[in-house]
């Protein structure tokens, strides 16, 4: 610590003897090293030169100057090393989702400008042979269908030399695709699939592939009971019990065959069960309002908002703790 600093073998001993070390020297601030050493000086009788005493201190700036880079270069290499993790699971991911849309391996071309873009070469523009060619952005599942393969989250390139009447054929079918996902969000559902649930009145049954809201309400008085469950089990195994569903509760509704039970479409409709828990005659009355208009389950799904914060208004609740 001191070996370039000028300071005596004599002065080095004796605070050694004193207890001290290069450790707690780093560690002490400023006004600390001048108590020691006007305590060399004054109780031990040391006669510290003037280099000496500057030498002390800047060897101990020096060295925290030189622990704090280390440190400031382990924090750099920390992030960047999460930082190329991050690029290479976002690469996994989007080659994961292209496969699941359908695509094969030898139709994933790493070097491919328009899927992997960290990996384009700025050498080799995109050309067209003529004003036909542009990048269509594809927002749904594939289309094969209708014969053209579109998939979803993919940026394809239309064969510049395909006739007007394909081009024509497959800007409607873009279209028609980009107006549906439109409806999706203007229904009020957070995701792009509905779950199967109809609106229905209190008691009335659904008709058809769709279920009722008695029926997803069911569903919540299931999870309690599967919750009770897995509080009886853990209570008996020593472990700690969960005080509201989790993973846990899922997982054990999954092992006792209640597959149709999953956390997406639980959180989705949570609030309005607390809706129907607090306050049923007003849940129930809009169920009925909104069967009249012929309204859609997101409308009423978003509908149950609004009185049950006022619930918790009134109340005094924080909203997150209905939940």
């Amino acid at each position: 610590l001191f070996g370039e600093y000028g300071v005596r073998y004599s002065t080095l001993a004796k605070m050694c003897e004193m207890g001290f070390t290069a450790n707690t020297l780093v560690n002490m601030t400023e006004e600390e090293i001048e108590d020691l050493m006007k305590t060399l000086v004054e109780i031990y009788r040391m006669d510290l030169l003037i280099g000496e005493r500057y030498g002390i201190k800047s060897a101990v700036r020096a060295e925290k100057r030189r622990l704090q880079e280390n440190l400031e270069m382990q924090r750099l290499e920390l992030l960047s090393e999460a930082e190329r993790k991050r690029i290479h699971d976002d690469h996994a991911f989007n080659a994961h989702a292209i496969t699941a849309e359908g695509v094969s391996s030898k139709e994933l071309r790493t070097d491919d400008p328009l899927i992997f873009p960290g990996s384009s070469n700025a050498d080799g523009p995109l050309k067209g042979n003529d004003n036909s060619t542009q990048i269509i952005a594809q927002n749904n599942n594939n289309n094969s269908k209708n014969g053209h393969p579109c998939h979803s989250g993919l940026m394809g390139v239309p064969d510049v030399h395909s006739s007007d009447s394909d081009e024509r054929k497959l800007d409607a079918n873009c279209k028609q695709k980009r107006r549906r996902s439109k409806e999706a969000r203007e229904e009020g559902e957070d995701r792009p699939r509905e779950h199967p649930f109809i609106v229905t009145e209190p008691g009335e049954l659904a008709r058809g592939k769709k279920n009722g809201l008695d029926y997803l309400f069911d569903l919540y008085e299931q999870c309690g009971k599967f919750l009770s469950d897995v509080q009886r089990i853990a209570g008996e195994r020593g472990e700690k019990c969960p005080t509201k569903v989790t993973n846990q509760v899922f997982r054990h509704a999954k092992h006792t065959g209640a597959v149709y039970i999953n956390k997406p479409k639980m959180r989705h409709y949570v609030h309005c069960y607390a809706l129907h828990c607090l306050d049923s005659e007003q849940s129930n009355e809009l169920r009925r309002m909104f069967k009249e208009r012929g309204e859609n389950v997101g409308a009423w799904r978003q509908a149950c908002y609004y009185p049950l914060v006022a619930i918790a208004r009134d109340a005094n609740w924080d909203i997150e703790g209905v939940f």
